[in-house]
């Protein structure tokens, strides 16, 4: 629940709802706390729930940030939780916290939440499912050349086959997320067609250092491979970063042979039970931020 602009609490604390222009505010304030988020993340960030970005201010200062959107009737994500440094300890996070929960009202919640804050998360509700852990540096080796008759743009796929693919990975159905993620500017995304059916695919983006690769899936390290070769063709030099799921042996040896190294780890954590899925088959997971 958000308040109106016009009923602060008795300390001058505001919550609201972001407008979609705002956005950037947060994920301004996540590149300042070392999150290098993608440079078109917030017009892509602004499709999926436009009640879902929620800011706390005093005097009309924004002071803390928290992000909680709503795919469908039985599941979200929270993420952008960022209080100012000069406002912590003083309740203003919780508040803010609270008015994201109450905006997910009785779904499901997932977040990547960093290590240190798992025990306050847990009070909160949380359950730990694993770890994802972001690699990254700049390639130790180079990769095969990205010449591959079955790979093809991400963008040339029907959408419908996409969506599919991404329900074995993701808890929920997110259509104008994925549209968006594909076709923002800078973005470019692989595809490897086996057979008439979409075997990996993932999407490279670029942002405040170097590049991210996410999605990233696949039935096979191999796919992984040729995919990520295909889209590690649009870096050059620049240093790259991938996150996965700790769980996924493939997809910790695949960012091993690329020669990248762990930078921090998240704790994927859900309040409920999620839908089966199929994290074998998560090279890369999407972001931090919105799952």
């Amino acid at each position: 629940m958000t308040r109106s602009a016009g009923h602060p609490n008795a300390d001058g604390l505001h919550i609201r709802s972001m407008r979609p222009d705002e956005i950037s505010l947060a994920v301004g304030w996540a590149a300042a706390e070392g999150w290098n988020p993608g440079l078109s993340d917030a017009a892509c960030f602004a499709v999926v729930d436009a009640g879902g970005f929620l800011i706390a201010e005093r005097e009309g200062v924004p002071i803390a940030t928290v992000s909680c959107v709503n795919y469908d009737d039985r599941f979200a994500f929270l993420g952008f939780y960022i209080v100012r440094p000069d406002f912590r300890g003083h309740g203003h996070g919780l508040r803010l916290w609270q008015a994201a929960m109450a905006h997910a009202g009785a779904r499901v919640v997932g977040l990547d939440g960093v290590v240190a804050q798992q025990d306050n998360y847990r009070r909160s509700g949380f359950s730990y499912a694993y770890a994802n852990v972001r690699y990254g540096g700049r390639l130790a080796m180079p990769l095969p050349a990205a010449v591959h008759s079955d790979i093809v743009a991400l963008a040339g796929v029907p959408l419908a086959e996409i969506e599919a693919a991404d329900a074995t990975v993701f808890p929920a159905p997110r259509r104008a997320f994925l549209q968006a993620w594909i076709e923002a500017p800078g973005h470019a995304g692989r595809a490897l067609i086996r057979d008439d059916t979409l075997a990996a695919w993932g999407v490279i983006r670029p942002c405040r250092i170097g590049y991210k690769i996410g999605p990233l899936v696949a039935e096979r390290r191999d796919d992984a491979e040729a995919v990520i070769a295909a889209l590690l063709s649009t870096a050059g030099e620049a240093e790259v970063f991938l996150d996965g799921p700790a769980i996924n042996s493939a997809a910790v040896a695949l960012a091993d042979g690329l020669g990248l190294v762990p930078v921090f780890e998240t704790a994927r954590m859900y309040t409920g039970p999620i839908p089966p899925l199929r994290i074998e088959r998560v090279f890369g997971v999407t972001t931090f931020e919105l799952g």
